[in-house]
């Protein structure tokens, strides 16, 4: 009997021992591709960066729906709010420092600890006053927004500015834009 014991608890040892060494092997190879998170930051936001320019390209910056004004001599004009096919709205504009000092976004952003950018517009909402509803804007399963990000504008400067939202019913075509630290404004819906 005691050689059958002794035996089964040297079977059960190995098995410990190669589980455990499997999974340490496993472990310490299924680190992804060695970049540094930072670097995959940096990445992102260039590439955000990008998208800014990309998107705003198709703009008509002629057209004005809405003015919002900030207290620190910022003005956002926005000049379209599309409210898409798959459940979405964008909107578009330009941010002009008419200030005397550099300013950077990071009033705008949200204060979700969930959302990573930091200078951004991210803190934008449509509400829908009818519905009662506040729609926030959109970030994607990195907790990046989908709106613009990195904003700093200069004195006398302006910058293209995007954000996007989940879209309101579709019997909802006015909705109120609100940024924070700047003066809310009403803006119509147009389908795209």
């Amino acid at each position: 009997m005691s050689s059958l014991r002794r035996s089964r608890t040297i079977l059960r040892s190995a098995i410990v021992v190669a589980f455990v060494a499997g999974s340490l092997a496993l472990t310490s190879c299924g680190g992804g591709d060695g970049a540094p998170k930072d670097d995959q930051s940096e990445k992102s936001i260039s590439g955000q960066e990008d998208q800014d320019k990309n998107v705003s390209e198709g703009v008509d910056t002629e057209n004005t729906l809405a003015v919002l004004e900030g207290s620190n001599g910022v003005m956002l004009t926005i000049h379209s709010a599309v409210r898409d096919a798959d459940g979405f709205v964008t909107v578009h504009g330009t941010a002009k420092n008419e200030g005397s000092v550099s300013f950077s976004a990071a009033e705008w952003r949200s204060q979700e600890n969930a959302i990573k950018s930091k200078s951004s517009i991210s803190g934008a909402s449509l509400v829908d006053r009818g519905g009662k509803k506040r729609y926030m804007v959109l970030r994607d399963t990195d907790g990046q927004c989908l709106c613009s990000t990195g904003i700093r504008i200069a004195s006398g400067e302006s910058s293209p500015i995007f954000a996007q939202f989940p879209a309101p019913p579709a019997s909802v075509t006015t909705v109120e834009l609100s940024v924070p630290s700047m003066s809310p404004a009403t803006v119509d819906l147009a389908e795209g």
